[in-house]
């Protein structure tokens, strides 16, 4: 199954679709055994999601499959230090602690420019040297484009990378650099597949910022419709359906949300078909740079 849970609404209240807000402690337990059922094996998680990891130290069963990926700090610095390397260290060993777990399956920079300012070395030795220890298994990058992704390859061995991509969102596609991601045996994982839920949402209930966009998401929702799809498994199909893609993480607010996606991904759909409906504006395609 290539599906895997985003846990940041363990944690926060997080989404422009999100409805419900925080996801409470029994309602994570009710989620992660339907994703055992359903052969849901990752999980991703980090320091900054708020209450995320103590809830998973909370819920998660003692015997549990699940890969757990969690993130470092971001420094945000001009150059980084040993002490920066220190703080990574201490706040790697409190996420162990927090969620209960001896090791983790990765660790990912989550602010890529971390390892490109001076020195940022310093923060992938200490990730390699978890790695010689075992307790990670994979280290990576959470990265946003293509530049970055360039960059980090150039500089260091990882083994697994976060990135976005989703309909509207087909960069990492189009340039090649998931194919080249891939050629270098680097697992990779999607993120923002509902860009931040914009991709469920009546385009005639977004906020006025994305009226720039609005025609086009409507033309998409007509589409999809008239080929009998809906817009969940429109979003996912486009993303499952790219055979560079490992793992495909969502962000799940309940249990019966997860059932859904599950037996919804049982239809499948070529990701070909939505090439035409990507677009360019950084504006949109970024949630970061949104104003709402």
């Amino acid at each position: 199954m290539k599906l895997g849970i985003g846990a940041v609404q363990f944690g926060l209240d997080y989404g422009i679709s999100n409805q419900e807000g925080k996801t409470s402690p029994e309602e994570v337990v009710k989620i992660l055994d339907v994703a055992a059922e359903n052969g849901v094996r990752v999980i991703d998680t980090a320091a900054v999601y708020g209450t995320s990891e103590e809830v998973l130290g909370q819920t998660l069963p003692l015997n549990h499959r699940f890969a757990i990926i969690t993130k470092t700090p971001k420094f945000s610095k001009t150059y980084i230090t040993y002490d920066d390397a220190g703080l990574l260290e201490n706040t790697f060993h409190q996420s162990l602690t927090k969620m209960r777990q001896p090791s983790v399956y990765g660790l990912l920079i989550h602010h890529p420019d971390d390892l490109l300012v001076e020195n940022g070395h310093f923060l992938m030795e200490r990730m390699l040297e978890f790695k010689r220890r075992g307790l990670v298994e994979k280290v990576g990058v959470s990265v946003y484009t293509g530049k970055q992704i360039d960059q980090i390859l150039e500089k260091y061995p990882i083994d697994l990378v976060q990135l976005p991509i989703n309909i509207l969102d087909q960069r990492l596609l189009l340039s090649g650099h998931l194919f080249n991601l891939k050629k270098a045996g680097i697992e990779i994982h999607a993120r923002s597949v509902f860009l931040q839920g914009l991709l469920l949402m009546d385009p005639d209930a977004l906020p006025a910022y994305f009226d720039s966009v609005k025609v086009h998401l409507k033309h998409y929702y007509y589409e999809i419709r008239q080929q009998g799809f809906s817009a969940l498994q429109a979003a996912f199909g486009f993303v499952m359906g790219l055979n560079e893609i490992d793992v495909v993480l969502c962000g799940i607010n309940n249990h019966q949300q997860l059932q859904e996606i599950c037996f919804q991904l049982k239809k499948p759909i070529k990701s070909e078909y939505f090439t035409r409906f990507a677009i360019s504006d950084v504006t949109i395609l970024d949630p970061s740079l949104w104003r709402i």
